[in-house]
């Protein structure tokens, strides 16, 4: 393969997708970025517009898409509960149509796939730490199932393109991850807690906040998303990826509220129904394959995300002056 290659990142817009972006160019890439602008941001990507080997396209994936392209990390699709169930049934076809063109155009390019899964395929685990051979425990009728069972349903294509024609594939369970340029209002427990603690608003934890969360930072997911997909061919995954150090929710509160120096109370709600009550990875195929661990401690980079959030909130308060 030619040192350059030619990148397509679906949902190169959103949160993680926009990082990913950064990181391929500066390796000296070629990138396509996809998306429909659902939950990604154009201010995500448009300090990158100047790039000239950067290119962004306005597409929804749930529609065939014709590009050259040598890799694909499908990253589209919403990720929140608040965006994934705004809209279910498009949610579901985003993981599966979307998944069905993904494969489509990389067996027709003959490209590696990289499929962004994530760690709700283990629905709420009875087994703890989660391994990647844990089949999970998931509801396949409850709110979340359109993103929980939409992605289970998505490795199945991955594995069946991949015995039935031999397309080179790569799935990672993604766990919890964090940092700047998460939508403020995307309902996830840091964005939430963090957005609250500056705008002096009570912190409010679900439940009475034992439940617990691994928090990683997105330079060390993107970081092992480019190690899996430069990685031997033999090695389809899935593979967990996220932190291995479990996090109380209400820990979390307390340790925002102390870093935002906020004067919020913590207030406890409802816990909403199938929210998983423990979610820890176990990475050791990760660490033995990939030689990746998360680096970055967790208050390093809830202080980089609550300094992001908070120039953010300051910009926008000045612009509805």
């Amino acid at each position: 393969m030619a040192t350059t290659q030619r990148i397509l990142v679906t949902g190169g817009a959103g949160f993680l997708g926009s990082h990913l972006c950064e990181t391929l160019l500066d390796a000296g890439h070629e990138v396509l970025c996809v998306d429909n602008f659902f939950t990604g941001q154009k201010r995500h990507v448009a300090h990158l517009l100047p790039h000239g080997y950067f290119e962004v396209l306005r597409h929804d994936i749930t529609f065939p898409l014709y590009v050259e392209v040598d890799q694909i990390y499908n990253l589209a699709c919403p990720a929140s509960p608040i965006h994934y169930q705004f809209d279910p049934v498009q949610t579901t076809k985003v993981c599966v149509h979307g998944m069905i063109n993904m494969l489509g155009l990389a067996k027709r390019v003959k490209a590696r796939l990289l499929q962004a899964s994530t760690s709700e395929v283990y629905g709420n685990p009875s087994v703890h730490p989660q391994t990647e051979a844990y089949w999970g425990n998931v509801n396949p009728i409850g709110r979340r199932s359109c993103y929980d069972e939409g992605k289970r349903c998505a490795e199945t294509l991955m594995f069946d393109y991949h015995r039935q024609h031999q397309l080179d594939i790569k799935v990672v369970r993604i766990f919890n991850t964090y940092g700047p340029r998460m939508h403020p209002q995307d309902g996830r427990v840091v964005s939430n807690f963090i957005v609250q603690a500056l705008q002096g608003k009570p912190i409010t934890v679900f439940g009475d906040g034992s439940q617990t969360r691994s928090f990683c930072y997105v330079d060390d997911m993107v970081a092992g998303l480019t190690a899996m997909m430069g990685s031997r061919a033999g090695l389809t995954g899935p593979i967990n990826m996220g932190c291995p150090e479990e996090t109380t929710i209400l820990a979390l509160a307390e340790r925002i509220r102390e870093l935002a120096k906020s004067s919020s109370e913590i207030v406890f709600e409802e816990l909403p129904g199938d929210d998983p009550v423990r979610r820890q990875p176990d990475i050791t195929l990760a660490r033995s394959e990939l030689g990746w661990k998360p680096k970055v401690p967790l208050d390093v980079g809830l202080g980089k995300t609550i300094d992001h959030f908070d120039d953010l909130l300051r910009r926008e308060a000045r612009a509805a002056r």
